[in-house]
């Protein structure tokens, strides 16, 4: 038998009202964990709740943390805490926006070898980097291991043409710890003691097919004896311009090893494009006891210093190209690899020895003991440190900032990298520990709270600033040549609107650093528990001139911002409102508002653009699939004719239901939202009608003989043919699912009117609202793509072990596919879809995701949300068999909490002391400093729940935050 919902009791709760300021989980959209919180309910009211609709409470009282305090500063801009943070990309080479060559080639224009000594163009790139959040001025970190053929500056990885199954990071590193402003920050990189292996994975990669697993780091040998460094790089803000940093590097290895370290600190190029002529400048300053020092300026934010305890030697050169080296031109100054030829070559006249330029280091070179650590101690601040002052100074240095601010009187003296500088990092720790306990329930265990800590620690350590000017970008710099004019007629030609300069949430800082619209929006779901102004704000900038489309589409991402992704836009902002009401006890209606008047334009664009015979069937293409199809749904179709599709005209209607929902909560307290509210309502059952019954000779895409959704191949001889792939396109229509409650409904005549009059005129409506009479309540009434007897033919398949229910949650494609591949004969040619748990064997939209077996996180978070949704209005009459074939029956809530288990499960250790991720790399399950460290992937194995794909995509994986902060373990 399945157990319950974690926390639920028999029978009803107790009805008395909670004390004032108790908070509770809200729910999935619609319902979730309190299932007041339903998307036309009244919800939460005066910190009170409905008992009747509740279960499984865990009140979780409102903490106000200092790390709230922050926050609260930052929403009323009371200060700035969040001007710097982990702004900085892991890659920026390779990227489009670097990219000016004729045919769109970006891996080749920009690669990494170039990285070390060509200026970047948009933005910058570094390990374990900060920047202030115009990334105007960065700090990262550079190593050498004395063995290694290039300094360490950035991580390495291979291109998207250069690996096995598309690009790849090949290296090891960890979010470890982050607080929202960024106050305090953890993070890890593992570096080899041996030489790093560039060509070996190269060459090992390219010796491997699409069919094979990727070639690792750890598959060279380097890491053998523990011949590693594990270095940890620290943050902690004394104050908003005053950052303290802490890097330790400790030996794992049997052995003395060389290690060279190189805080680096430089200025975005902003100077060399002819627009803005302006140059900051870094130069030695006067030092004060026991550090050296470095005085900034950037005409943006004034002077700045860098201490560094210890005395080390400064290196000064530019953020310049190498133009000798790399295009066999002229050097007009020092250049930005000089440091690397300096460490490496020991070539001194690489280096100013004027001791300024727009690049500088401190430079540490040191041989560290077998199992010791060294550390090291840096001050970024606005402080203007003052030579003869002692480290028990209060006054500590002069402050240099804009708000000319007076310090706290536990901000340590600029000089103090003793006693004060380690309380504060000390209690910044503290303070990080007491705001995740008050967003991580109690009682969790050890393992789960460390799970959901790095991956919100890994959302909030993936922020970057992103800077596009596509306008710019196609017509060419001033200062530089004329771009090619192909470019003029290819990538993004048509977004020349789009001014990007902002930060940004990303998918993967290395693989995908830049956003994608509907990951995006997955981000925003847990990254609300923390923060939710942060998430609004994502949310609405995606929605504004600049990133929308005049006509009303949103920018998909920059490899082409014309693709279409699902429209979970509007889904993602009404979550993110209830999320916001139950962490902050208020409901942001502004936001609410503002959010729904760009929708309406987002919507236009889809009925116009994606439903071309206004037959309420849509198309959309590959919709964030990738190659989940026999064929590129993005491409035409080498049948001709069109694919009427069953996830693109589902994902329509629950945007359907969830512009109801937020219609009808604006129309509350402003009657002018009933009349759209009612538009939205008759368009879902147009829509409804649509999918299972064309009418006028056409085909529904409900296939009554296999119980399931299919896609339609309508040719241009107008036969019509189900696409019978047993996929995830079957199992979206389960998303378009709300309940209208009488009290919302009671509450607002025009729109109860105008519904009543469109069901006694259409008699065909009561096939798509089921009506209930629930005695003092009123009526309840189901919008649902799917019928009560469709759903349980659909969970049949979906709940079958042998088709979608993995151990570790629900496959993307039935395995049934396994034994019975699915082929198209096209002109002599057989396409087939087979199911493939790991990786790819396409090389379809760049053969490094894969929708054709494995699991994935957001999909697999919606079905949790429609199961819940669906037994909000059915209930524990409800029952389907789960596992299909178990002789096991469960109502639909126990079933979504089954596999939110199944999903969690992935990451948290089993019985066996294992963790699904990790897979077979033994590493990662047993050995002491790798055994807690988290990959958060992009994608999972469908039958035994090892990681695939991106492997720092804490990005919508991140979901399992959410998963676990209201399903427990």
């Amino acid at each position: 038998m399945l157990p319950g919902a974690p926390g639920v009791q028999s029978g009803l709760l107790d009805s008395s009202a909670p004390p004032p300021g108790t908070l509770f989980p809200e729910p999935l959209a619609g319902t979730g964990t309190c299932l007041v919180e339903e998307a036309f309910s009244p919800g939460l009211k005066d910190g009170t709740i409905d008992s009747v609709a509740c279960r499984g409470i865990h009140p979780m009282p409102r903490l106000q943390t200092t790390e709230d305090q922050r926050l609260e500063e930052t929403r009323t801009r009371k200060k700035y805490w969040k001007r710097w943070g982990p702004y900085l990309s892991e890659r920026q080479w390779g990227t489009v926006r670097e990219d000016y060559s004729p045919g769109g080639t970006a891996w080749e224009f920009f690669p990494h070898e170039h990285s070390r000594s060509r200026a970047y163009r948009w933005g910058e790139d570094g390990i374990a980097g900060i920047s202030d959040r115009h990334q105007l001025i960065c700090f990262g970190l550079a190593l050498w291991n004395g063995r290694d053929s290039i300094l360490k500056e950035r991580l390495f990885g291979l291109t998207g043409n250069q690996g096995n199954h598309g690009e790849d990071v090949k290296e090891y590193y960890f979010y470890l710890d982050s607080t929202p402003t960024h106050s305090y920050m953890k993070m890890l990189y593992k570096y080899p003691q041996a030489a790093y292996p560039y060509e070996q994975l190269l060459e090992g990669n390219a010796q491997r097919t699409r069919k094979d697993p990727e070639f690792e780091l750890l598959d060279t040998g380097v890491f053998g004896e523990d011949r590693y460094f594990d270095v940890f790089v620290e943050y902690a803000k004394a104050d908003v311009e005053d950052i303290l940093i802490k890097i330790t590097a400790c030996n794992r290895g049997p052995e003395p090893a060389a290690l060279h370290l190189l805080p680096s600190l430089w200025f975005r190029n902003t100077w060399s494009w002819g627009s803005d002529l302006r140059r900051p400048a870094a130069r030695i300053a006067t030092s004060v006891p026991g550090c050296s020092c470095a005085e900034l300026k950037h005409h943006q934010y004034g002077k700045r210093w860098l201490l560094c305890q210890g005395n080390p030697e400064l290196l000064f050169t530019e953020n310049e190209t190498n133009n000798a080296l790399l295009f066999g031109g002229k050097n007009r100054s020092y250049t930005k690899d000089a440091f690397h030829e300096f460490v490496i070559h020991g070539n001194q006249a690489v280096v100013n020895p004027e001791k300024m330029g727009t690049k500088m280091a401190a430079y540490y070179p040191s041989e560290v003991a077998a199992g010791q650590c060294v550390t090291l101690k840096l001050r970024l601040t606005d402080l203007e440190p003052l030579g003869n002052l002692g480290r028990a100074s209060r006054s500590g240095g002069m402050i240099s900032s804009p708000g000319h601010a007076e310090r706290g009187t536990d901000v340590p003296a600029v000089n103090d990298f003793e006693d004060g500088f380690d309380a504060t990092f000390a209690k910044r720790k503290t303070e990080a520990d007491d705001f995740y306990a008050s967003r991580i329930p109690d009682e969790l265990s050890a393992d789960a709270k460390s799970v959901m800590r790095q991956s919100l620690s890994g959302l909030l350590w993936s922020k970057q600033v992103y800077n596009y000017d596509v306008r710019t970008w196609l017509d060419g710099d001033p200062s530089g040549p004329p771009p090619p004019k192909e470019r003029l007629r290819g990538r993004n030609k048509d977004w020349t609107h789009l001014y990007n300069e902002d930060i940004i949430s990303m998918p993967d800082k290395w693989e995908y650093p830049w956003y994608a619209a509907w990951d995006l929006a997955f981000h925003c779901i847990p990254i609300a528990l923390v923060d939710p102004d942060f998430a609004k704000d994502q949310l609405i900038l995606l929605l504004r001139e600049w990133y929308m489309h005049p006509n009303g589409q949103l920018p998909a991402y920059e490899w082409a911002f014309g693709d279409v992704n699902p429209p979970v836009h509007a889904w993602a902002a009404w979550r993110v409102y209830k999320i916001e009401r139950r962490v902050r006890g208020v409901a942001d209606r502004a936001f609410l508002e503002k959010v729904f008047h760009k929708l309406l334009l987002n919507f236009t664009w889809w009925v116009n653009r994606k439903d071309p015979d206004g037959a309420n069937i849509f198309q959309g293409g590959f919709l964030g699939l990738d190659n989940i199809g026999v064929f590129d749904r993005s491409a035409p179709l080498p049948t001709g004719g069109q694919l009427e599709q069953s996830d693109g005209t589902s994902w329509m209607g629950m945007y359907c239901l969830n512009m109801l929902a937020i219609a009808l909560e604006l129309a509350k307290e402003d009657p002018a939202y009933e009349d759209v509210a009612s538009k939205f309502f008759e368009h879902f059952v147009y829509i409804a009608r649509a999918m299972n019954d064309f009418g006028s000779g056409g085909r529904s895409l409900w296939d009554d003989e296999d119980g399931f959704y299919y896609d339609v191949l309508k040719l241009p001889s107008g036969e019509e043919h189900f696409m019978k792939i047993r996929s995830m396109v079957g199992l979206i229509p389960l998303f378009a699912v709300e309940t209208l409650e009488p009290e919302i409904v009671d509450r607002l005549p025009g729109f109860k009117r105008r519904m009543q009059w469109f069901i006694d005129n259409h008699p065909d409506v009561p096939e798509h609202i089921e009506m209930t009479q629930s005695s003092a309540r009123g009526v309840r009434r189901l919008l649902s793509l799917v019928s009560r007897k469709q759903l349980k033919r659909v969970l049949n398949r979906m709940l079958d072990e042998n088709e979608f229910l993995s151990p570790y949650g629900v496959r993307a494609l039935s395995r049934f596919h396994k034994d019975h591949p699915y082929e198209l004969h096209i002109n002599g040619h057989a396409s087939r879809v087979e199911y493939e748990p790991a990786e790819s064997s396409t090389g379809l939209f760049g053969g490094n995701s894969n929708w054709r077996g494995p699991i994935w996180f957001p999909v697999n978070y919606l079905l949790v949300e429609s199961l819940q949704k669906f037994h909000h209005y059915y209930g524990e009459d409800f029952k389907v068999e789960c596992p299909t074939h178990s002789n096991q029956n469960a109502d639909l809530w126990n079933v979504a909490a089954e596999i939110s288990r199944r999903l969690i499960k992935i990451f948290v250790r089993g019985e066996d002391g294992r963790r699904p991720v990790a897979g077979g790399t033994e590493i990662f399950q047993t050995d002491p400093h790798w055994r807690d460290l988290l990959l958060f992937y992009e994608y999972f194995h469908g039958d035994n729940g090892a990681g695939i794909g991106a492997n720092h995509q804490t990005g919508w994986t991140g979901l399992v935050a959410k998963l676990i902060e209201q399903s427990g373990e």
